[in-house]
């Protein structure tokens, strides 16, 4: 029973209020979207709001951030929008459970800390980046069919009407934290342009213009595919990407919200939060998704810090879809993009405007090609791992150039070379210049108190110069190797033969002669 309770966080102190309406709130914002995601996916709107449900509520309950918001997105969309056109909704779903085994095997492996290998400089490209997606994904709203039932821009009063209601949306949510913070600003933002329309009779674009969002409770199915080997490596791709698409946009939102909200979350159990979801996700009928970072800011903005939001967010978004849908279907979309267009403004790292001259050449690189992969190609995982990339190779030849060596000859005759900085793959060839192995004495110490022998190529490196001095008649020896450096070298003992001499003041790995 404890761990029940644990589970709903009831032991902690909940302001049930801030709950509630930050959860009323982000069920709301989350209906335009989810419509969006599953038509840009080619499947039904409905697709999108089963799977917004579903997600939302299981890794609300099981997930490894309180406060997070998790439904269909974007990122997904565009992956499985191929295979949706190409072979039906029902491909889509076994690819979504397939998506999230990997997830939950991803979460069971501990592999959720991977996480910590992403830069922060990648993470302000990824977030500045997905600020101006949800931006520039609102300009849309500004449009409307014309005769032909293309999108052009609304001119006259219907563009004067739906920017005047966009800004009083914005002015709402700028201004009311400033006088109370009693109702959150995004759901106060709402009310009143839907206030204002339904009481001025005024004509402006609704959710119900975008599409139907009637409908029950999410059927459960198996998913009609043939279950055979051809069928299997054509999904596999698909489900490959899209878990790993989900599980990098989940984590660095969870990075992003622990600061913001000051408190720590769990990375391996989100991913088995985030797996579970599309496992059950595609059995009811869902395209999957991940955490959402815009959604997940509106519920931390709100004042959420609990799971209690994130659970009421998903009951309030079945029973809009159940019972409330002709209600919903008049909300202004004018009000909902007033709150994603805030939302994309307080989800931009500004600070990291001012930090240009401060940052290395580098940083600043990867930041901004970060931002423009995610813009431009909306690949979220794409661009990260792309910063990545470029973040390692950048630190590795920092690091390869850092090597130095300090060479003396003792009273014994003994020539003392002191290695500074690792030795890798990137200073090997560094290292080997250090050494004049013909014009040496007999005896050579290398001393790696200030160093340590990293990859397989720092092993390769030592095997060779050991050969080099044994060629030449001379005796190698390895003076203050690490722990880990001396397992390395014990382990490698098929490449390079070494002995560990014990010794009172160093520990020695001796060549064999």
């Amino acid at each position: 029973m404890k761990k029940i309770f644990n589970l709903f966080d009831f032991s902690q102190k909940v302001n049930y209020k801030n709950e509630i309406l930050a959860g009323l709130t982000v069920a709301l914002a989350l209906i335009p979207e989810a419509v969006a995601f599953a038509i840009i996916a080619e499947l039904s709107p409905l697709t999108g709001l089963y799977a917004a449900f579903v997600m939302g509520l299981v890794t609300a309950i099981l997930g490894g951030r309180p406060g997070m918001i998790s439904g269909a997105t974007g990122a997904v969309a565009v992956v499985i929008v191929a295979l949706s056109v190409s072979h039906g909704p029902e491909y889509v779903f076994a690819t979504v459970i397939l998506a999230g085994l990997i997830q939950v095997l991803a979460g069971v492996l501990k592999l959720g800390k991977l996480i910590r290998l992403v830069p922060h400089s990648v993470i302000f490209g990824f977030v500045n980046g997905l600020a101006i997606i949800i931006f520039t994904s609102q300009l849309v709203q500004f449009k409307a069919s014309n005769e032909n039932g293309e999108l052009e821009w609304m001119t006259g009063a219907p563009m004067y009407t739906f920017l005047s209601l966009v800004v009083i949306a914005i002015l709402i949510i700028w201004l009311l934290p400033k006088l109370t913070k009693i109702i959150p600003s995004s759901l106060a933002a709402i009310l009143v342009v839907f206030g204002l329309v339904l009481g001025l009779g005024l004509e402006t674009k609704t959710v119900g213009d975008i599409a139907s969002i009637s409908g029950g409770f999410p059927p459960f199915h198996i998913p009609m595919v043939p279950f055979t080997l051809d069928n299997f490596m054509l999904i596999l791709p698909y489900a490959g990407i899209m878990a790993g698409v989900g599980l990098i946009e989940s984590l660095l939102t969870l990075n992003i919200v622990d600061e913001i909200t000051e408190t720590r979350g769990s990375g391996n159990k989100e991913c088995v939060a985030q797996g579970t979801a599309n496992v059950l996700s595609g059995f009811f009928s869902g395209m999957g998704g991940c955490a959402m970072l815009g959604q997940s800011l509106i519920n931390v903005s709100s004042g959420a810090r609990a799971r209690l939001s994130g659970i009421v967010a998903a009951v309030m978004l079945l029973v809009f879809i159940m019972f409330g849908a002709d209600l919903i279907e008049k909300l202004p979309m004018a009000a909902l993009t007033g709150v994603m267009i805030m939302v994309a403004v307080g989800t931009f790292e500004w600070a990291s405007l001012k930090t240009f001259r401060r940052m290395p050449k580098s940083d600043i690189l990867v930041m901004v090609l970060v931002t423009l992969v995610t813009v431009v190609l909306h690949n979220l995982a794409l661009a990260v791992l792309i910063g990545v990339i470029i973040s390692a190779l950048v630190f590795a030849w920092d690091n390869a150039k850092r090597i130095r060596a300090r060479k003396r000859i003792d009273d014994d005759g003994i020539k003392h070379y002191e290695i500074y900085g690792p030795l890798f793959f990137g200073s090997v060839q560094a290292f080997n210049e250090k050494f004049d192995v013909l014009n040496d004495p007999e005896e050579v110490i290398i001393d790696f108190s200030e160093s340590r022998v990293v990859d397989m190529s720092g092993i390769e490196a030592l095997n060779k110069l050991t050969q080099r001095y044994s060629k030449q008649g001379k005796t190698l020896h390895l003076r203050y190797l690490s722990e880990d450096c001396r397992n390395l070298l014990q382990n490698a003992d098929a490449i390079i033969e070494v002995n560990i001499l014990e010794d009172p003041s160093y520990k020695v790995a001796v060549d064999k002669a």
